[in-house]
């Protein structure tokens, strides 16, 4: 009892002695490395091979973790030779205090190399507030999950729910699911004894680089969903997958999607757009054909953003005046007053946002 009184007066003196949550948190990492006034943190405690270039981390968070719901994305922050990168990933809920994380190295990528190569058992990550509405449903409608490459750890964590409160059973769920190879299936094993398990819930894992190539996906796979209008699709893969599911799923009664890597539509627009930012009482030139984020960063004006895929909604604004191409599928925006993600849409015309 008196190591107890000890440990909570230490840990009030702590408290009592600083005057702002930086020299708070300084403090209070000196006893735990997760411990925090405000920061959402988390410790690895487990990491593991889940396909090809692609690992798993068990991660115990903190008090501050706000616990998403299953589908939905975190910002996560890992610092690498002192400079902080910000990436989104789906996490898993395994408990109260653990999460799982799922990253596939991408070329080049900062972050996914330092979370798949270098990150070790004992390393803090710091997340930031969850978002996405790709979110179990309360009906018992039909669910088809279209998922490809990376695209599987949403839908892994939504199934990871299905299973946990017995909806699966009630609810019929199917997976269809693309990866190159046969080691790039992640979560292969589990997902299969699910579909043993569970009467409900139908597996297609399609390989589309191994000798016996299966079909990407087209028309013949929206033929296999029945009561196409009473079920509920989400999709989450590389931009133009999510592009061609939008399209295909057109009749679903629900379609969600999300896509984790921007692959721009092909435009060989050339010239100069005057963007007006309305809050900076400022105006510049930005090349026509590439997104309106990049065109303000190459002016050294550095707007909010995070994932710069369109999904987490960091850099959106009001657009005022002027059109605009989304550079994943193509649409173009002419009316004034609607919300523009700038990452992921060119100026077609002059335009006032509200920066």
């Amino acid at each position: 009892m008196h190591a107890v009184m000890q440990r909570k007066s230490v840990f009030g003196s702590i408290v009592e002695s600083v005057f702002d949550a930086q020299a708070a948190n300084f403090w209070l990492k000196k006893i735990n490395p997760i411990w925090s006034v405000n920061e959402s943190l988390g410790r690895i405690v487990e990491k593991s091979e889940t396909a090809s270039e692609t690992v798993s981390l068990k991660i115990q968070i903190n008090k501050k973790f706000n616990m998403g719901q299953a589908g939905q994305h975190h910002p996560v922050i890992v610092t690498r030779n002192g400079r902080r990168y910000e990436r989104t990933y789906s996490l898993t809920q395994l408990d109260d205090a653990h999460v799982l994380l799922t990253a596939k190295k991408v070329h080049k990528g900062m972050a996914s190399t330092w979370l798949c190569e270098l990150s070790k058992i004992g390393d803090v990550i710091e997340f930031g507030l969850p978002y996405g509405d790709m979110l179990i449903d309360k009906n018992h409608a039909p669910l088809v999950l279209l998922a490809a490459g990376s695209g599987i750890t949403p839908m892994y964590s939504l199934l990871k729910t299905l299973v946990k409160t017995k909806q699966i059973e009630n609810k019929p769920v199917q997976l269809m699911y693309w990866v190159k190879k046969h080691s790039d299936a992640a979560f292969k094993t589990e997902l299969e004894q699910w579909a043993i398990q569970y009467p409900n819930f139908k597996l297609h894992i399609f390989y589309t680089q191994e000798q016996e190539m299966d079909a990407r996906l087209n028309p013949e796979h929206v033929q296999c969903i029945e009561n196409l209008n009473t079920t509920t699709v989400y999709s989450c893969g590389p931009s133009g997958f999510v592009a061609v599911a939008e399209q295909m799923f057109a009749q679903a009664k629900v379609f969600k999607s999300e896509a984790f890597s921007l692959t721009p539509v092909i435009n060989n627009e050339t010239g100069f757009i005057t963007v007006t930012l309305s809050k900076l009482n400022q105006s510049v030139s930005i090349p026509k054909g590439q997104s309106i984020l990049l065109g303000l960063e190459q002016q050294n004006i550095k707007p909010t953003h995070g994932c710069r895929m369109g999904v987490c909604n960091k850099c959106a604004c009001v657009k005022a005046q002027g059109s605009t191409k989304n550079l994943v599928n193509g649409a173009e925006h002419t009316e004034p007053g609607g919300l523009l993600k700038i990452c992921v849409n060119s100026a077609q015309t002059d335009l006032v946002i509200d920066l």
